[in-house]
């Protein structure tokens, strides 16, 4: 029986958008998807799952795609525009604000920020959404890794970070997913683009305990803050508000420890990880 290509609906989205393209280009090119992913290191599988719009593409695809078919940014631009599909309106405007930002300074109760989440930490999270289907953790989680692309760029935002002690020891997805995050927290403690620090359990309450609070400082002195909450956000841009925020966070960075002795926080709660990992079961 011949094969016949699933027929695509390139106008419902713009991730259809993406996936026509990509088989237009291939079509073009006269590549089959198996000589298309030996060219650009993905599977046969994503290749065709993000053709029929049934994955979000991965963020380090656009731009493979764009040099195999010698297409600038074509793709790059289609991917931006797609990504922003997967959240709702007030989350849009976050992300706009966040590519915009010369500064980002984030404080975190319970989870790490979305920005220093690692693959398997952020799959954890996301896993854990009732009723959720793999197909649509997979979406959201190359969004949320999509949003990270800037902090590689050429010109990066400084990312500050403070965290709750108690986030170190949370065992999302388990010691070896645990193990990976806080390694990497420890990687980005101090670095010229990065900050990260613990604010420790003996200092008690704290006026950010209610939740986490990201804050940006954009191109022209323009500042924005975004309570995050379970199921929605909080966007605020009138300065008082903002400022309010700000004060909350700074009186946190100045209860809480150095960098280096973060990443020494850091690095004891890994240990306890390596442990359990070593337990017998």
């Amino acid at each position: 029986m011949k094969f016949t290509p699933k027929e695509l609906t390139p106008y419902l989205s713009a991730r259809h958008y993406f996936g026509s393209e990509q088989r237009r280009h291939r079509e073009l090119a006269r590549l089959s998807l198996v000589q298309l992913a030996d060219i650009v290191n993905f599977s046969k599988s994503t290749l065709g799952r993000v053709e029929v719009a049934e994955l979000m593409p991965p963020p380090e695809l656009p731009s493979a795609l764009d040099a195999a078919f010698g297409t600038g940014q074509h793709f790059y631009g289609l991917h931006q525009l797609a990504k922003r599909e997967t959240h709702p309106d007030y989350y849009r405007q976050l992300m706009d604000y966040e590519a915009q930002a010369e500064v980002i300074e984030a404080f975190a109760t319970q989870i790490v920020p979305g920005l220093l989440q690692t693959e398997a930490y952020a799959r954890a999270l996301l896993s854990q959404s009732p009723g959720v289907t793999p197909e649509l953790v997979e979406e959201r989680l190359q969004a949320r890794l999509g949003r990270q692309e800037r902090l590689r760029s050429a010109t990066p935002p400084l990312l500050w970070a403070i965290l709750d002690e108690g986030l170190l020891y949370r065992p999302i997805g388990g010691p070896d997913v645990m193990r990976g995050q806080l390694e990497a927290l420890a990687s980005l403690a101090d670095t010229p683009t990065t900050k990260v620090q613990v604010l420790p359990f003996e200092h008690g309450g704290y006026a950010l305990m209610d939740g986490p609070t990201v804050l940006m400082r954009l191109p022209g002195g323009k500042v924005v803050a975004y309570d995050e909450y379970r199921a929605s956000g909080r966007l605020m841009e009138d300065p008082a508000d903002v400022n309010r925020r700000w004060r909350g966070y700074d009186e946190a960075r100045a209860y809480a420890r150095s960098p280096r002795d973060s990443a020494d926080m850091i690095r004891k709660a890994m240990k306890g990880f390596e442990q359990c990992a070593a337990a017998p079961n």
